[in-house]
């Protein structure tokens, strides 16, 4: 490891979490340079929901690279992406009878919340932004504005300026009414929260630590934004491409937003971000809003492929299967060890236990490292202990990976004790 010491930014995260040099992966499954597996409970923080190396999709790029097809084309028309808008379209949004147009962004997510919120703003006449506690969507200066985490961001290099914080569902508790609160202050012309262009949400808060907004909910904030002229974001980076049992996030509301932020796995992960519009929103006016990435043409051929699971009901109905081994599993353990005073949240194929002592999912991600499993902490002060495998593994690793949990938060709990005697 001591090359990336000498020579990589103090600014490295998981490498710090993951110590290995990591050589080979497929599926869910991971190997460093000596030979170690390592089941992946981490997905790449959600880009590799159809898995490391996932074979059709590695076929279809080397073919491509083989037939010398564009790799870099800005946003020329080429064959990969005419080949992935027809899919998005026959697939995924006629199936789903969703009219949006497309915009390709630069490769990252927060590229593609930079560019709603602009065109937001552009679209409204207005500058204000709204976005919930615990969100994240990004660190790039506009999206870290309407990201909640206190840790990255501070007054001398994030702009805060143009944006409001309201709690998120059940933030305060299920008996406040964050939706009410919210009619309140763009009701009240002394409330000091100018109307909004846009409101930006994420249907299911993943680094913020798991936290599930309810149907009814998602419904009346998109009731809101209609009555009062503005424009609703979802942002679905991490919890679309069939995270939570669909393609969309919030398919399960039944609302349709005005824009949706995607990204992450939506490549495979290859790097690609896009915008989806409502058409009387794209205003842009040519090259008005563009970059030199923004057209990754073998992100194109691994999307195309990788939508070809959507092709039938199977692949959805698959998701919610595993999801409930998940939450099923896990609430076992958290049965078994009750000591742990762990709480679970989620849905479909993205789980969290949040624990009473902020330190113990850091502990436990340790020793189910160890052991020879991946899986990361999310939350504002890194306590939910986060669960976000791929989509495509298979019952016998997540019956394996559960096992390491299962053992690594016993080890962590008798750890606790022998210390706690040890100092009496």
């Amino acid at each position: 490891m001591r090359i990336f010491e000498e020579m990589e930014s103090e600014v490295r995260g998981y490498i710090r979490s993951f110590p290995a040099v990591f050589d080979t992966a497929r599926g869910s499954e991971m190997f460093d340079d000596q030979g170690n597996r390592y089941i992946d409970f981490f997905a790449g923080a959600g880009s590799l929901n159809y898995g490391h190396n996932n074979p059709a999709v590695s076929q279809a790029l080397i073919e491509y690279l083989q037939h010398d097809g564009v790799v870099h084309g800005l946003d020329k028309a080429t064959v990969a992406k005419k080949a992935f808008l027809q899919k998005l379209r026959d697939t995924i949004l006629g199936p789903r009878n969703l009219e949006y147009k497309v915009q390709f962004t630069g490769p990252t997510g927060t590229n593609v919340v930079e560019t709603a919120l602009k065109l937001a703003r552009m679209v409204k006449g207005r500058s204000n932004v709204i976005a919930f506690t615990n969100a994240y969507h990004g660190l790039s200066m506009g999206s870290l504005a309407v990201t909640g985490n206190s840790f990255y961001r501070d007054e001398s290099y994030g702009v805060r300026a143009n944006s409001a914080f309201i709690p998120f569902d059940g933030y305060l508790g299920s008996s406040f009414d964050s939706m009410a609160y919210l009619r309140k202050l763009l009701t009240d012309q002394s409330s000091g929260v100018d109307l909004p262009a846009a409101i930006i949400v994420e249907t299911v808060q993943g680094e913020g630590g798991i936290h599930v907004a309810r149907d009814s909910w998602l419904q009346e904030l998109s009731a809101i934004c209609h009555e009062f002229d503005i424009l609703l974001i979802i942002d679905d980076i991490q919890m679309g491409n069939g995270r939570t049992g669909t393609f969309f996030s919030f398919e399960r509301a039944g609302i349709t937003p005005d824009m949706v932020a995607i990204s992450k796995s939506i490549g495979t992960g290859l790097p690609m971000s896009l915008l989806l519009m409502r058409p009387e929103l794209d205003q842009w006016k040519p090259g008005e809003h563009t970059g030199t990435f923004r057209g990754n043409n073998l992100a194109f051929v691994a999307a195309t492929k990788a939508l070809e699971y959507w092709d039938t009901p199977d692949f959805a109905e698959g998701i919610l299967h595993k999801g409930k081994l998940f939450e099923t599993g896990i609430q076992n353990i958290l049965e078994k060890h009750a000591d742990a005073e762990g709480q679970l949240r989620g849905v479909g194929m993205v789980w969290g236990i949040d624990f009473e002592n902020a330190s113990f999912a850091g502990s436990v991600s340790e020793e189910a490292f160890k052991r020879g499993l991946i899986i990361e902490t999310a939350g504002a002060n890194g306590h939910v202990l986060k669960f976000l495998p791929a989509l495509t593994m298979d019952e016998a690793l997540i019956e394996e990976g559960l096992a390491i949990v299962d053992a690594s938060m016993a080890a962590v709990l008798e750890k606790g004790k022998r210390l706690r005697a040890g100092s009496l």
